[in-house]
This record gives structure tokens, sequence and C-alpha cells, in this order.
């Protein structure tokens, strides 16, 4: 018995439909992907930053005014770490002492509310207001205010006590 020899098997060729159905599989795998990844992000974060966007904005449009007046005021404010609390000296804008002002400090840390800290600092010489507070290490995120007859100054500095 002989077997029969078996016809000659054609070669694969590509053919319009399957150029096709490879682009429309490639896209479609595409955008599954996109829209998954979309889905994804918008769930974990909607983009809404604050939970009144609108009233954050008027609140962040008065502080651009104040910081405008400020820098008008020409007032200048150096702070200082100490091993016992903070010293702050203020300046006008022709480098005079600013004497005569109620000063207070407020120590937070930069990655938490805990250890919250406001010092009411007094007037050691012209222009040099001084606060204690002992035990203060690490960093520290200070908010200077002063407050005299006229606008406020804000000065805001990062504190390093060893």
């Amino acid at each position: 018995m002989t077997a029969s020899p078996s016809p000659p098997r054609v070669p694969f060729t590509v053919k319009g439909w399957h150029v096709a159905a490879g682009v429309v599989a490639f896209f479609a795998v595409v955008i599954g992907v996109d829209a998954a990844f979309l889905t994804l992000a918008y769930r974990t974060h909607p983009g809404q930053v604050a939970p009144r966007p609108y009233e954050a904005g008027l609140i962040y449009n008065a502080e651009l005014e104040r910081l405008r007046a400020q820098e008008a005021l020409g007032w200048r404010a150096a702070v200082e770490a100490r091993a016992d609390g903070v010293m702050v000296r203020l300046q006008d804008r022709d480098e005079q002492p600013l004497s005569g002002l109620k000063v207070t400090a407020t120590l937070l840390r930069p990655a938490t509310d805990q250890g919250r800290t406001v010092l009411t600092l007094t007037e050691t010489g012209p222009g040099q207001y001084a606060g204690t507070r002992p035990g203060l290490s690490g960093t520290w995120d200070a908010r200077v205010e002063a407050v005299g007859d006229g606008p406020s100054f804000i000065a805001e500095r990062r504190l390093t006590w060893p």
C-alpha cells in the first residue's frame, strides 16, 4: 500500500481583512487601556483640591492683595532660631528699626499640626523682638505677624533647631 501524496499547502498570505482586523484590534487595546487608566485616575483623585474652590479662590485673591500692600509698605523681617526660642528683627524701607509693635510668632511643623505653638514676642531692643520656648528641635515653619497702628506685616520663614 502506498500513501497518496498530500496536496501541496498554499503559503499563507496577508490579505486586506487581516490588516483591517489587526488595526482595529490594536486601537481597541489602546482605547481600552486609556479608558481604564482614565477611570482609575478620576476615581482616585477627581481634580478638586479644595472642598469649596470658589471661596478658596476669593481668599487667595485677598492674600495676593495683602501681599501687594505689604510690599508697598517696604518692611523687612529677619527671623532667627535661638537656643531658647525665636529672635525677630524688623526694619522699615529706610532700614530703620520698627519699635512699639505687637509681634507674635506661630511655629508649625512642616508636615503636621502637632506641636503648634504661638509665641508672644517682647521687644528687647529697637526693632528686636524675642520669644522663648525651650526644647525646640528640628524644623519648624514660623509665621511672624507684626501689628502696629497701621497695616499688619506677616513674614513666613523656615527655621531649624539642632
